[in-house]
C-alpha cells in the first residue's frame, strides 16, 4: 500500500508537470505523449499492485493451510478450494490486464503512427514477469528465514534443556544429602530418647527400693521404741498404705515392698 501511494503521488506530480507544460505553450504532441505516459504509469501501478497482491495472498493462505494440517489441525477442504479459486482468478486477471493493455497500446500506436508506443507495449508485456519474479525471490527469502529458525531454535532449546537438567540433578543431589543428614540426626535423637527413658526407669526402680528399705527400717525402729501393740499396728498400717501409694505412683509392682 505504501508503494501504491508513492506511485499515485508520482503520477500526480507528473500530471501537474503536464499541466504546467501545456500552460507554458508546449506542442500538443508533446503534451499528448506526456499525458499518455502518465496514464500508462498509473495503470501499470494498478496492474502490478491489486491483482498480483490478491493472487500472492491466496497462495500464502494455501501454504499456511498446508502447514496447519502438518501440525494436526483440521481444516475444511472448502478453504483450499476457495483460496485456490481466488489465486487462479487473480492470476488470470493480472496477466489479462497486461496483455490487453499491451494490445491497446499497440492499436493506438498503429493508429497514430507514433513509434514510441511500441516501446510502451513491450514494456507492459515484459512487466507481466516483474511481480511473479519479485514474489518468487521474496518467498525464497522467507523460506530461508523459516528454515534458519527451525534449525537454530531447536538447538538453543536443547542447550537450555540440558542446562536445566544439570541444575535439576544438582538440586536433587543436594536434597538427598540433606535428607540423609536429617535421617542421621533423627536416629541419634531416637537413641538419646531411648537412653533417657531407660535411665529414668532405672532411677525410678532405685527410688522404690530405697523407699521400701526406709519403710522397713522405720518399722523396726518403731518396734524398738514402744511396746504398745495398737500404736505399732496403726503406724505399720499407715506405713503400708503410704508404701502402696508410692509404689503405685512409681509404676512398680507390689513385690518390691
Amino acid at each position: 500500500m505504501g508503494r501504491f501511494l508513492g506511485a499515485v503521488l508520482a503520477v500526480a506530480a507528473a500530471a501537474g508537470a503536464l499541466v504546467l507544460a501545456h500552460v507554458a505553450g508546449a506542442p500538443t504532441t508533446v503534451v499528448f505523449a506526456l499525458g499518455a505516459g502518465v496514464l500508462s504509469l498509473l495503470w501499470l501501478t494498478l496492474l502490478l499492485t491489486l491483482p498480483w497482491n490478491l493472487c500472492f495472498r491466496a497462495h500464502a493462505v494455501l501454504a499456511e493451510i498446508a502447514v496447519s494440517r502438518e501440525k494436526g489441525m483440521e481444516i475444511s477442504e472448502a478453504r483450499d478450494a476457495e483460496a485456490a479459486r481466488i489465486a487462479r482468478v487473480m492470476f488470470r486477471s493480472a496477466v489479462a490486464g497486461h496483455v490487453v493493455t499491451a494490445a491497446v497500446v499497440l492499436a493506438v500506436t498503429w493508429a497514430t503512427g507514433a513509434f514510441t508506443g511500441y516501446w510502451f507495449a513491450a514494456f507492459f508485456l515484459l512487466s507481466t514477469f516483474f511481480r511473479p519474479a519479485g514474489a518468487y525471490f521474496g518467498q525464497l527469502r522467507r523460506r530461508l528465514g523459516t528454515l534458519l529458525k527451525e534449525v537454530t531454535y531447536p538447538r538453543d532449546d536443547v542447550v537450555e534443556l540440558r542446562a536445566r537438567l544439570d541444575r535439576a540433578e544438582t538440586g536433587t543431589r543436594v536434597l538427598e544429602e540433606k535428607a540423609e543428614e536429617q535421617y542421621e540426626a533423627l536416629a541419634e535423637l531416637r537413641r538419646t530418647v531411648d537412653a533417657l527413658a531407660l535411665s529414668t526407669h532405672d532411677r525410678a526402680d532405685a527410688t522404690d527400693r530405697r523407699l521400701a528399705a526406709l519403710g522397713r527400717e522405720f518399722e523396726s525402729t518403731v518396734n524398738r521404741l514402744t511396746d504398745n501393740q495398737e500404736i505399732i499396728a496403726g503406724v505399720k498400717a499407715f506405713l503400708r498404705l503410704l508404701r502402696t501409694d508410692d509404689l503405685g505412683g512409681g509404676g512398680t509392682t507390689p513385690a518390691s515392698g
